[in-house]
C-alpha cells in the first residue's frame, strides 16, 4: 500500500477533463489521482449498442492520451463495478472516490450499493452534478410535483437563471501509479470488447466522426461560428448541414452541456440562439422525465396505449432497418443511420412515424434499433423521442398526427438532394418524381434506369392504407 493513498476518480458518462466537477473536487484534495473506467458487464444497467461501443472506444483512447500528456493514465476494467470499484479502493488504499451523479434508476441504485460497499472499506463516495445543465430535482412545480410538459418546464428552467459557468481543467494535477492488479483483476482489452471485428462495419463511422475532447471543442467552435447563425431556418433542411452534430460528444460527456450553453451566449441572432438552447434544454428535460418516470424506455407513459394492438411483421421491420421500404425519404434516413451512426433530426421523426403508424410496429422496436445503431444513443432522449412520435409519452405528438413522408420530403428536401445522397439508385429521377417514384410515368422511370421491385423496392405499404390502418387501431384503443 502506498504511503499516500490516491483519490479514485471514476469516469462514466463524462469522458473529458474540462468542466469536470468531480475532477475539480478530487484535485482539490491534493492527493494523487487514480483514474478508472469500468466497462460494465454486470447487466445492472443498459449495455451500450454496437455503434456507441465504437464511439466509446475512441473517446476512452482520447481521454487516456489527454491524461498521459499530464503524467497520468486511465485504467480501464471490465466486469461488475459493484465488485471492481470496492476492490480497487481496497487494493489502492483510497479513502475517497469521486464521480458524477447518474440519473437513471438502475444506475442510481447501483451507485448506492457501491457507496455502501465502499463505506465498509473506509472509503467515501463523493458525487457531484456534472452531466446535465441542472440536476433534475432542481426544477419543480409550485406544489413540488414534476412538470409533464416541456414548455412549462422550460419556462421554469429559464426562470432559474443561466446554468452555472463551466470550470476549466485544474492547473495542477498529480497522479498515482496503478497498483498491482494480479489475481484476475486485469485491465480490459478495449479493442476486443468494443470494436467490431468480423465484419468490421465501422468504416462509415470512422469517415464521419473524430472522437475526443479536442475534436469536440473544435466542432463546438465551428458550430457557434457558422451553424448557429442560421440554426432556426436551416435545422430542418434534410440536405443542408444545419444541425449542430454535437449530440455524440454530449452523449458520452466528451463535451459538457454547460460548455455548449455558455459558448453560445451572445452569439448569433437571438432567435437562432434561443431555438438551439431550447433543443439543448430538451436533452435535460428528457433526463428529467427519465428521473421521475424510470419506466420511460420500457413502457408507455400513457397507460391507455397498453391496449393498442401492434403488428408483428419481421419482414417489414427488417425492410425499415435496412432502408428498403420503397419510400425514398424513409430509406434515405435509415441508410444514413446505418452508414454514419447518425441521422438528421427531421429524418428521425419521419422514419419513426412511418414505423409506428404506417407499419403499426411497436415503438420499442424502433427505440432498440436506434439504441444499437446511433453513436448518440442517449437512453433518455431516445426513449422520449420515440414516445413523442408514437403519442404514448407524457409530452407527445397525438397518435393521429401521422407524418406523410412524401409531403415531408417535398417540404424539407424539395430538390431531392438528401434522397439522391443516400438512395443513389434514384439519383437520375427528376425532382418532381424522386419522393414518390411509384406515381411517376413509366417513361420517366425507364429514362432514369429505375424499375420498381428490381432496381429499387416497390413500397412495402400503401401510405393511405397504412394511415387508415393506424387510425382504425387508435380508434379501437380509445373505444376499449
Amino acid at each position: 500500500m502506498p504511503d499516500t493513498p490516491p483519490a479514485l476518480l471514476w469516469f462514466r458518462d463524462d469522458l473529458r477533463l474540462g468542466d469536470h466537477p468531480a475532477l475539480t473536487r478530487a484535485s482539490a484534495t491534493g492527493l494523487p489521482l487514480l483514474c478508472v473506467y469500468v466497462i460494465d458487464e454486470s447487466g445492472a444497467t443498459r449495455a451500450p449498442g454496437a455503434a456507441l461501443k465504437w464511439w466509446l472506444h475512441g473517446a476512452l483512447a482520447a481521454l487516456r492520451k489527454a491524461l498521459e500528456e499530464r503524467g497520468g493514465t486511465l485504467l480501464v476494467l471490465n466486469g461488475d463495478p459493484e465488485t471492481l470499484i470496492p476492490a480497487l479502493a481496497e487494493r489502492s488504499g483510497a479513502e475517497q472516490l469521486f464521480c458524477h451523479y447518474r440519473y437513471q434508476e438502475e444506475a442510481r441504485q447501483q451507485d448506492d450499493r457501491i457507496a455502501e460497499a465502499l463505506s465498509e472499506r473506509k472509503c467515501t463516495m463523493i458525487r457531484s452534478h456534472g452531466t446535465l445543465l441542472r440536476p433534475p430535482e432542481s426544477v419543480a412545480t409550485k406544489s413540488g410535483t414534476p412538470y409533464r410538459v416541456f414548455g412549462a418546464w422550460w419556462k421554469a428552467f429559464r426562470a432559474c437563471g443561466e446554468p452555472a459557468k463551466p470550470c476549466g481543467i485544474p492547473d495542477r494535477l498529480s497522479f498515482a501509479r496503478v497498483p498491482s492488479l494480479e489475481g484476475g483483476f486485469r485491465p480490459a482489452r478495449e479493442e476486443d470488447l468494443l470494436l467490431p471485428r468480423h465484419p468490421d462495419w465501422s468504416g462509415g463511422l470512422q469517415a464521419q466522426w473524430e472522437p475526443g475532447e479536442e475534436a469536440a471543442l473544435e466542432a463546438l467552435s465551428d458550430f457557434v461560428t457558422h451553424g448557429l447563425t442560421t440554426y432556426e431556418s436551416g435545422r430542418n433542411e434534410l440536405a443542408a448541414d444545419g444541425s449542430a452534430r454535437l449530440s455524440p460528444y454530449l452523449n458520452l460527456g466528451v463535451l459538457s452541456p454547460r460548455q455548449v450553453w455558455h459558448r453560445c451566449l451572445g452569439k448569433g441572432r437571438p432567435e437562432d440562439r434561443e431555438c438551439f438552447l431550447s433543443e439543448l434544454g430538451w436533452r435535460d428535460f428528457s433526463w428529467y422525465v427519465l428521473f421521475h418516470q424510470p419506466q420511460l424506455p420500457y413502457r408507455n407513459l400513457k397507460p391507455e396505449f397498453d391496449r393498442l394492438i401492434w403488428r408483428t411483421d419481421p419482414a417489414a421491420l427488417n425492410a425499415w432497418q435496412k432502408g428498403r421500404t420503397g419510400i425514398p425519404v424513409v430509406d434515405a434516413g435509415m441508410r444514413q443511420l446505418w452508414e454514419t451512426g447518425w441521422m438528421h433530426n427531421r429524418a428521425r421523426m419521419i422514419v419513426a412515424s412511418f414505423l409506428v403508424k404506417h407499419l403499426l410496429i411497436d415503438w420499442r422496436e424502433g427505440e432498440a434499433w436506434f439504441r444499437d445503431t446511433l453513436v448518440d444513443a442517449d437512453v433518455a432522449s431516445n426513449a422520449v423521442n420515440w414516445q413523442w412520435v408514437a403519442g404514448t409519452g407524457i409530452e407527445a405528438s397525438p397518435f393521429f398526427r401521422i407524418f406523410n413522408p412524401v409531403r415531408q420530403a417535398a417540404t424539407f428536401d424539395p430538390h431531392g438532394d438528401y434522397i439522391r445522397r443516400w438512395v443513389p439508385e434514384l439519383s437520375d429521377l427528376p425532382d418532381e418524381a424522386i419522393a414518390a417514384p411509384w406515381d411517376a410515368p413509366e417513361a420517366t422511370l425507364r429514362k432514369a434506369g429505375v424499375t420498381l421491385g428490381e432496381t429499387y423496392p416497390a413500397p412495402i405499404v400503401d401510405l393511405g392504407i397504412g394511415r387508415d390502418r393506424a387510425m382504425k387501431a387508435y380508434r379501437a384503443t380509445r373505444r376499449s
